[in-house]
């Protein structure tokens, strides 16, 4: 028996002639699974498992919002849809209770805190990232360090400082615990640290200040970090309790998660539909917030373990 080459890869073997490339095609094809039909498959389940956690975390507040357009003899009912649907229980929690001064509240300290730790926290990063002085690392493992002391710690010295400089029930008084943060300083000085000092060096020779660079170089260059950093402070802020429940006794003072606390324990006792419907009015900005702004919210969690 022979077997000769005849040419394109396809060899004869007496009178018959097989090619080599498409028979070497059709073992592997029939010897073991596709891989696209696995990955398939494993895709499909992977999107099963992740619609079912998101339906079971989702659930709560989709009930939530259904229960605060129920009226009270339809609290008790298992339907997700009211079957009658009314606007009585936010005309009655925004007419009867001050929920639009506390909403006001919130969103003054969110937004003053939020705007303070954004230019300090970024300033104080690139002082420490792009110059050199004294002391300087010793410096920042202080600030850092203070990220070790418990919250709960600091209470009684921050309220003895208010009474004494006459800050409780104020905005300043809520706000000035959080204007700088350890953590964001930390976050800021990792990013600038990351900016070529030859950049720099270009604005300085072309007459910029050096406040200039950090305004109009450095801080355009880490605005993905500033953001992330913003949006989590916003929403730490906006959803603080235990400070702001503590400086402030007016009613009028309190910041929104204080007000919506003392009225399901106190106004509203045990009327389901108004504590949902406070609830709701709590919630729906951050998840407006959220809907908005989930890149980079994703993102902040992300970059918080990338520079270190």
């Amino acid at each position: 028996m022979s077997i000769e080459r005849v040419g394109g890869g396809q060899w004869a073997v007496g009178s018959d002639a097989f090619d080599v490339r498409r028979s070497t095609f059709d073992v592997d094809t029939v010897g073991r699974p596709s891989s696209n039909v696995q990955l398939r498959t494993s895709n499909v389940v992977l999107y099963v498992v992740l619609l079912a956690v998101g339906a079971l975390m989702i659930f709560p507040f989709l009930w939530m919002i259904s229960t605060s357009f129920k009226p009270a003899s339809d609290v008790y009912t298992l339907s997700l849809i009211p079957t009658n649907p009314t606007l009585d229980n936010y005309r009655t929690a925004l007419t009867r209770f001050p929920f639009a001064r506390w909403f006001w509240n919130s969103l003054v300290v969110a937004i003053g805190t939020t705007t303070s730790v954004a230019f300090f926290d970024s300033l104080a990063g690139y002082t420490l990232a792009k110059f050199e002085f004294p002391l300087k690392n010793v410096i920042f493992v202080a600030i850092l360090s203070t990220l070790m002391v418990p919250t709960e710690m600091l209470i009684i010295p921050w309220y003895m400082m208010s009474v004494d400089y006459g800050w409780t029930d104020s905005y300043w008084g809520i706000m000035f615990p959080g204007i700088i943060s350890a953590f964001g300083v930390f976050l800021m000085r990792q990013f600038m640290d990351g900016i070529p000092d030859e950049l720099l060096d270009a604005g300085r020779i072309d007459g910029v200040s050096e406040f200039g660079l950090f305004w109009r170089i450095a801080l355009p260059l880490v605005m993905p970090a500033l953001a992330a950093l913003c949006i989590l402070t916003f929403l730490g802020n906006w959803n603080a309790f235990l400070w702001p429940l503590i400086v402030t006794q007016d009613p009028l003072m309190r910041t929104l998660p204080v007000g919506l606390a003392q009225f399901s324990y106190g106004e509203a006792g045990s009327r389901w539909e108004l504590i949902m419907t406070g609830a709701s009015i709590a919630t729906i900005p951050v998840l407006i917030v959220f809907a908005i702004f989930q890149r980079q919210i994703i993102r902040g969690i992300t970059l918080t373990g990338l520079k270190g």
